[in-house]
């Protein structure tokens, strides 16, 4: 057996196959799926499936055939349809997640060649991607589907709308024309089934023959016995009584094994026994062997309900509507019926529908006087596990509706399934009635007992959700009792689930332009093709080097103490161990200043969070380096204080000392003379960056003159290399980095980069051994951390038509235990509080709160989503105490002059945000939209509607000057090929893209010459971070410059040879000077804090975004309907990539704002570490409308031809999720007679939502005095 277990590592380290990506380690992502394929003897036919390689166990793929994304095409021979269709449609874009959703969607054509979009929506749903927003992959894929299918299958080439624009310039109206079209699919290559790779004849023949014997693995540590037949396998199983059966390997060997450290030395694989695969059908219901597939179990309840009488498959129904949501595609295809029942996992929504049905080892349908249903509410809607969970079956005597039986059960309230015994018992004999619904109420808040600290935390929601889904479950059987009469009650009908489409305009390029100048035009993304294909190279798909080493971090399992001892002694004497690292090798400093404050690599003599790194260890494999990390022991004397949250802060009034403040006008003057002044605040949570591709690098020592390179994934390679030579006590000259491209970033990789690649460099020269550090999922987000957590707590005067007066803000964050970036992140959400709006009298005042929690970082927005937001709530809540539209007291308070101020004096025009605000409201129908809104939850009881807009102002580039620079070399060869290298960084944004499309411009060359060399910092020194949105700005203009510069030597040869080729001109150059490095610096940028005065920023980016939803209000579920952008990207360089970028940012925000949630204990234990705990949107989160369209005729004089950065602001465009969300509440609220003014915290989750929502149910359920009890997790 191989030593190491799973297929992933397999394919990494042994095939040598890097296309299959390893994102989670717990089957969560979908980034490593693969497709198996097997022969099924019963049914003669060759099956073919999705797995996540990251838990198959490599031996259990005895007689089975594994498909990657390197096996069904590549750049080199020719691509598939699916991998062309991707790249195409714009569907990549950091390429990390794009060969999962390859392999999902091959896999699925293979089955079926001609599919559906729900069989698309279905076979993507447990692929992540943190970066396009989903949307692009949908309009890829959904080209292989019928017509009839698919809406808006092919984009049409003559999409063009003649327009004339209100944009006044040079005093004329200008005419352009707008096109809906980003890709095309003419001549693309069409699926052809008989091309497909064949099931290997050998697996055939092996698979036709009986299997005969048990088979057995033996590795170094594991051992893996694979029996044939039942008997066999009880016998086993009585020899070895404590070793687990396994077949799918979702939990046991899987995630136990992998990443919680359980270690199993032997282990029993069922997946072979024929005996328990059959599947059976009787008079009574059907019969499934235990190591059926969950998917197998779903298509034969599917086809259940296809071909029986209705009043038959209630119970089918019932089992169907829990397993559509149940984990990803991926996982139901390897799970099993027995390996979910046996777990005993309250979370398992399974369980709970089986139990209520009475189900053995059959699933029984008795007749039309039974009533089955099924609940859950999770934190996504797909692919998450339940927090409560329920199945219900009640059984009447014939022709009445006095209850005969009933059957409760709740997943999620308990450490197993709940039965609910005693209310049942009480209730049978009652009629079905608002009696028996009032006592059932009661009697289940006294049944169901959670303790205010129980394992899970949410407990009052938790309990609300008990009665909420019987409520539910009450409505159902009723109006199937009142022979379905229809009840005006929408609680009835689940959420749908659908794949999200689009609308996108944008204006084309002037017909002036030369047909082969490629700026302007929707491109595909550089390196597109060869991230579907799985050929584009990360970091740790590098292949090793002879000698490789692996370094696994030690932590801090204290948030605040003095470390007494360091023990490693056990673990340098396991098997493969090399060295341990701790302060006492650094050879330079371990202690650095960053921002005026102290920064150790190592922590010395005290800790100050959970996460902190004490010490690695260096092993041969990265097996052994995790493992012997656990046997480090640390001595601790913990110390006082030790706090988390915000409010601590405060109480311990526990600052970092660079404390801010804007303010313009006279605040006190003002609140002397307006109508009404409020007093609120709104607490904004923290987020997790999520990227696909975790933080790491290789370091390659070169033995001569103390060189080293680092193939590392870093936003910032000149601080990383300046970091590194500090703490080797090196020159930077002899470090040399190297970046190819970021499987995602979005800011984390600035900075925390930098010291994981000191720590693997001292492992590097101290071994004189290439180094290895690949972080794991859970180590990645408990070590680097995030977005800052808020409390934004504010005054407001205002006069009662809405006009705001005075607002006075103060901003806290949560910056943990070291400043980090903290400082400059709250500067900037003191910039952006004042939005879009002309507030007189404004002052904002921010304070980074020190904590004993891992240091926040950098993160897409850098604190303007944080500022925008609460000056958002503060235009909210006044619209709510005037009693006006919030749309209404947005534009009365809006900037309007042409030349207007923020408040640190910074001059702008709002003109295009006024068009931005304008366009959006009537691209989106907004104010017909409100009426059927009113109509609807006038209509609706149970669910209700909101809509919301927002403008947004968003500064493009650094507020510290000195970053706003860039660098290009551009190299021309006597071949007329064209080499260029940039200090940007290419993350899925786009940058290289554009650099080629500038360069080709320039130079009048095709792209297809020119060559983007990797980020080096032996080519382009010093070069600032690729962050704020400013990448291209910087890089393009510096791109520009050099090329201007080259095309200015090539000039006299030109003129002198104008019918010569672009290679003769070349050839003829003398001298031969065909290289330029270009360092564009921009103008000054920078605030004068003591003033409150400044040019913080070059330009503003301007935008507006409308979104409707509908909430749940028995559940808090809530379902995202429509959402319209109009953003100002000025002239878009490419508009593909533009509105990539803004679809993929609203999306990232719709999980800021909605759904994603850091949990920590009361010790301050990173709960959340990874994609079973943290949920980042997925594609049941996504708009079914998702429309977004480019300002025309918008200029921006301060950037590369006149476009605009667009990465960070449409995270913020997301709040109008939030703010709608909060108007269904109200409406909720208001017909209960409780008032529409109400606290509600971001992320506005189900159970915020739920808990707003008051009723009966939430009353049955109230929250303890606070100090009486300990919870299970605290809000930071």
């Amino acid at each position: 057996m191989l030593r190491q277990n799973h297929l992933h590592v397999s394919l990494l380290y042994i095939v040598l196959l890097t296309g299959t990506k390893y994102g989670c380690g717990g089957g969560g992502c979908g980034a490593c799926t693969v497709m198996v394929s097997r022969y099924d003897q019963i049914h003669n036919r060759v099956l073919h499936y999705t797995v996540n390689a990251c838990l198959q166990p490599i031996c259990t793929l005895h007689g089975a055939a594994v498909v990657t994304v390197e096996g069904i095409g590549s750049t080199k021979t020719k691509l598939h349809p699916v991998q062309e269709r991707i790249a195409k449609a714009h569907g990549s874009q950091c390429g990390f997640c794009t060969p999962g959703m390859v392999m999902s969607m091959y896999t699925l054509l293979r089955n079926k060649p001609h599919p559906t979009m729900e069989d698309i929506r279905e076979a993507l749903g447990g692929n992540l991607c943190r970066c396009t927003g989903y949307r692009p992959i949908i309009d890829g894929f959904k080209t292989f589907c019928v017509v009839s299918n698919a809406f808006n299958l092919f984009p049409k080439a003559s999409c063009l709308i003649q327009r004339k624009n209100d944009c006044v310039l040079n005093k004329c109206l200008i005419p352009c024309q707008i096109s809906e079209e980003l890709f095309h699919m003419d001549n693309v290559l069409p699926l052809d089934p008989s091309q497909d790779l064949i099931f290997p004849p050998e697996l055939m023949i092996m698979g036709k023959k009986r299997a005969c014997g048990s088979l057995c693995f033996q590795g170094d540590r594991l051992k893996l016995i694979s029996p044939v037949d039942l008997t066999n396998l009880l016998e086993l199983k009585t020899e070895y009584s404590e070793a687990p059966v396994v077949v799918g390997n979702t939990t046991i060997a899987g995630p136990n094994m992998q990443l919680k450290g359980v270690h199993h030395p032997l282990i029993i694989y069922a997946g072979r026994v024929s005996d328990l695969h059959t599947v059976t059908w009787g008079k009574d219901g059907v019969s499934m062997g235990a190591v059926c597939t969950l998917s197998s179990l779903k298509e034969e309840m599917e086809r259940a309900v296809r071909e029986m009488e209705a009043e038959r498959t209630r119970g089918y129904q019932a089992l169907l509507q829990t397993l559509r949501c149940l984990a990803g595609k991926q996982i139901r295809n390897m799970a099993t019926i027995g390996g979910n029942i046996l777990s005993a996992n309250p979370k398992y929504d399974l369980n709970s529908v089986l139990a209520a049905l009475d189900c053995t080892l059959q699933v029984m349908s008795k007749g039309t006087w039974e009533f089955v249903s099924a609940f859950r509410q999770a934190q996504r809607r797909e692919f998450a596990f339940s927090i409560v969970n329920a199945g219900m079956k009640v059984v009447f005597r014939e022709g009445t509706n006095i209850v005969e039986s009933l059957n409760i059960y709740y997943g999620g309230v308990g450490a197993t399934l709940v039965k609910i015994g005693r209310t049942c018992q009480k209730l049978v004999g009652r009629s079905w009635g608002e009696e028996l619904l009032a006592d059932a109420c009661c009697l289940l808040e006294e049944e169901v007992e959670l303790s205010d600290s129980a394992h899970g935390g949410k407990v009052e929601y938790r309990k609300t959700l008990t009665t909420s889904f019987f409520f539910k479950f009450y409505m159902q059987v009723l109006q199937e009792l009142r022979e379905r009469v229809h009840i005006q009650d929408s609680a009835l009908k689940p959420f749908k689930n659908e794949v999200p489409q689009g609308h996108h305009s944008f204006q084309l390029v002037s017909n002036a332009q030369s047909s082969q100048d490629p700026v302007g035009h929707p491109m595909m993304h550089q390196a597109a093709f060869h991230q579907a294909t799985g050929e584009a190279q990360y970091y740790d798909d590098i292949p090793p080097v002879q000698g490789e080493l692996f370094v696994f971090m030690v932590t801090s399992t204290r948030a605040h103490a003095k470390i007494i001892n360091i023990d490693p002694s056990e673990a340098l004497g396991m098997t493969g161990v090399v060295t341990f690292l701790s302060a006492g090798d650094v050879p330079g400093q371990n202690r650095r200043m960053l921002f005026n404050n102290p920064e150790e690599l190592f922590a010395e003599e005290e800790v100050s969070c959970v996460g902190q790194i004490i010490g690695a260890v260096v092993a041969e494999s990265r097996e052994q380096a995790r493992r012997a990390a656990q046997r480090v022991k640390v001595t601790y004397q913990d110390l006082l204080p030790v706090f988390f949250t915000i409010e601590e802060a405060i109480q311990h009034q526990s600052f970092f000392d660079l404390k801010r403040k804007l303010e313009r006008g006279d605040m006190d003057k003002a609140f002397e003379t307006v109508d009404q002044i409020l007093e609120d605040e709104i607490y904004l949570g923290g987020q997790e960056h999520f990227y696909m591709e975790t933080q790491g690098l290789i370091a390659v020592p070169k033995g001569e003159n103390g060189e080293l390179e680092l193939f590392v994934a870093s936003q910032h390679s000149a601080y990383t290399q300046e970091v590194v030579g500090i703490t080797l006590g090196i020159d930077s000259n002899k470090i040399t980095c190297h970046v190819r491209r970021l499987g995602g970033a979005f800011g984390g990789k600035v900075m925390k980069i930098a010291s994981l690649s000191a720590i693997t460099a001292i492992a590097a020269v101290k071994t004189g051994r290439a180094v290895r550090c690949v972080l794991e999922r859970g180590d990645d987000m408990l070590i680097t951390s995030g977005r800052h957590p808020f409390l934004g707590k504010y005054k407001v005067g205002y006069n009662n038509d809405g006009t705001i007066m005075a607002a006075d803000i103060t901003y806290y964050s949560n910056g943990g235990c070291t400043l980090n970036e903290s400082s400059v992140i709250m500067e900037k959400a003191l910039l952006h509080m004042d939005n879009g709006y002309r507030i007189p009298n404004l002052r904002g005042r921010g304070l980074v709160c020190k904590t004993y929690l891992p240091s926040y970082t950098a993160f897409r927005g850098f604190g303007g989503p944080q500022g925008l937001m609460v000056m958002e709530s503060v235009l909210h809540e006044v619209a709510v105490k005037c009693g006006l539209p919030p749309q209404k007291v947005r534009e009365i308070n809006m900037y309007r002059e042409e030349e207007c101020y923020t408040h640190h004096k910074q001059l702008f025009s709002p003109r295009n945000m006024l068009r931005c605000w304008d366009e959006c409201l009537d691209k989106a129908g907004y104010h017909d939209r409100l009426q059927a809104i009113q109509q609807f939850n006038t209509s609706n009881r149970w669910k209700k509607r909101g809509i919301s807009a927002v403008p947004m102002k968003f500064g493009v580039g650094f507020s510290k000057g000195f970053y706003n620079q860039g660098a290009a070399l551009v190299n021309i060869y006597k071949d007329g090929s064209v080499l260029v290298a940039h200090g940007g960084t290419e993350m899925g944004q786009g940058i290289n893209t554009k650099a080629l499309q500038i360069a080709s411009r320039i130079l009048k060359v095709p792209m297809s010459s020119i060559h983007i060399k990797e980020t080096c910092t032996g080519n382009i020194p010093n070069a600032a971070p690729s962050a704020a949105s400013f990448g291209t700005d910087a890089v393009g203009m510096a791109v520009k410059d050099a090329c201007e510069k080259l095309m200015g030597r090539l000039k006299p040869v030109m003129e002198n040879h104008p019918k010569y080729t672009w290679q003769q001109w070349v050839i003829n150059k003398h001298p031969p000077d065909y290289n330029k490095l270009n360092i564009m610096m921009g103008p000054h940028t920078g605030v004068d804090w003591e003033n409150s005065e400044g040019p913080a920023y070059y330009y503003f980016t301007f935008g507006a975004c409308c979104s409707e939803v509908e909430i749940d209000c028995l559940t808090g579920d809530h379902k995202n309907l429509r959402t319209d952008i109009v953003m100002d990207v000025g002239r878009s360089l490419n508009p593909a990539l533009d509105i990539g970028q803004i679809e993929g940012g609203f999306v990232q925000g719709i999980g800021l704002y909605t759904i994603e949630e850091l949990q920590f204990s009361p010790e301050g234990v990173l709960m959340t570490r990874g994609p079973s705990q943290y949920k980042i949107p997925a594609l049941c989160d996504i708009p079914p409308q998702l429309n977004v369209h480019l300002l025309a005729n918008a200029q921006n004089p301060h950037a590369i031809y006149s476009s605009k950065g667009i990465g960070e602001p449409p995270v913020f465009l997301a709040s109008t999720i939030f703010f709608a969300i909060k108007e269904a509440v109200a409406a909720a609220r208001r017909e209960r007679g409780l008032g529409d003014s109400f606290p509600l915290s971001s992320p506005a989750t189900s159970e915020r939502i739920r808990m707003a929502c008051e009723d009966q149910f939430t009353e049955m359920a109230p929250s303890p005095k606070k100090g009486t009890f300990k919870p299970w997790s605290i809000n930071i």
